[in-house]
């Protein structure tokens, strides 16, 4: 009987399963989800990766640099290049390559990274520099005619092509504003009140001098013109990207990704060197204590004592020495007067008065000769001998 409770307890449990599986399967859905796992780690890098694949996707040959250092292998003819990223450290040899290149057929465009400092006459953008062209703050200009207050998009830079009845929108940084001082820019680009973008002539190539490239990077790329924007400027040209030129240094990334491994490395070497630092002579034997005399050991103590305490110093201690064996032999001595303590002194020295006052009068802090000292030192000594 026990085994056929335990054969119907597995066949009811049996059925209720297959009906909950089918109760389920009826009542079930099926529905598709996108699950946005954000950009992956090569879009991370690289803030220009959809404007390179947008402009493949038009024909072109991109390709991406890291340095200048691909320059002497880019031909110049149909070639554009794209200096994107930080120019502060770009050197004067650099900035005549790059002019150089341009010159030959190349199509140069660059971010301008520097204010126009009217006082010094130069900016900090040296490549800026050298195309006389100078970046300033769009509030720092006169307001606008009344005509241009009617732009219904003061804020988007228009760019206006031929034989086109509607301009072409870019959503360039209003905030700053190039200038054109000698007038060399054949085509530019402006808002409301500024100008974003400039082109100019240079031997067989061209320069365009913009004030940001942030429109071209993921996702503001997707936005207004700013894709069709970056085709035009390069268009039919093969195209290299030059950003993130500063890279972190060894000790940084290290510093950065391995701190535990960097501080055991460190005292490793200390270690290394605490080791080879060590002297392995032979020992050294111990002094002889009998190589000194016990005169020169008195000697040298004195004069320790003369240069460390001085002459007062040294003859006051006798003069106290020689009271505190008076006030042992003659109880009651402190008691008397400064006389009657002469007195006591040349009973019981032997010594006349007049010696014994000069001997412990109080001295002067003036330094003495080396001979007065010597009498002084004698006589006191004289008089604590015979107490």
């Amino acid at each position: 009987m026990n085994r056929r409770w335990w054969l119907s307890v597995g066949v009811f449990i049996t059925v209720l399963v297959g009906a909950l599986s089918v109760y389920l399967y009826l009542k079930a859905t099926p529905y598709q989800a996108e699950i946005d796992h954000g950009p992956t780690p090569e879009a991370q890098a690289n803030p220009y990766l959809a404007a390179e694949h947008f402009l493949r996707k038009q024909g072109l040959t991109v390709g991406h640099a890291n340095s200048l250092d691909v320059l002497p292998s880019l031909d110049p003819h149909q070639h554009s290049l794209l200096l994107l990223g930080d120019r502060y450290n770009m050197t004067p040899r650099q900035i005549d390559q790059v002019m150089n290149w341009t010159r030959a057929g190349g199509r140069l465009l660059f971010v301008a990274q520097s204010l126009w400092d009217e006082k010094t006459g130069q900016s900090n953008d040296l490549l800026l520099d050298r195309v006389q062209v100078h970046q300033s703050l769009s509030k720092d200009l006169k307001e606008p005619p009344p005509d241009i207050l009617d732009d219904p998009f003061p804020k988007l830079t228009k760019l206006y092509l031929e034989d086109e009845n509607a301009p072409a929108y870019a959503s360039f940084d209003t905030a700053f504003h190039l200038e054109d001082p000698n007038n060399l820019a054949q085509a530019w680009a402006n808002s409301g009140k500024a100008t974003h973008m400039m082109q100019l002539k240079h031997g067989l190539g061209s320069i365009i001098v913009v004030t940001d490239a942030d429109l071209w990077k993921t996702p503001a790329i997707a936005q207004y013109d700013n894709a069709w924007l970056l085709w035009y400027l390069t268009a039919d040209t093969r195209v290299t990207l030059l950003f993130n030129t500063d890279h972190d240094s060894l000790l940084t990334l290290l510093l950065r990704n391995f701190p535990q491994a960097l501080i055991a490395l460190i005292a490793l070497i200390g270690l290394a060197l605490w080791h080879v630092g060590v002297r392995k002579g032979p020992l050294l034997a111990p002094a002889s204590k009998g190589r000194r005399q016990l005169q020169e050991h008195l000697r040298a103590s004195a004069d320790f004592m003369l240069r460390r305490s001085g002459q007062h110093s040294l003859l006051q201690a006798l003069q106290q020495d020689i009271l505190r064996r008076v006030r042992h032999r003659h109880p009651g001595f402190e008691q008397l007067g400064v006389a009657e303590q002469w007195l006591v002194l040349a009973r019981l020295t032997g010594q006349p008065t007049r010696a014994i006052s000069q001997a412990m009068s109080p001295r002067p802090k003036q330094r003495l000769s080396s001979a007065e000292f010597s009498r002084q030192v004698a006589h006191l000594q004289t008089l604590r001998n015979t107490l």
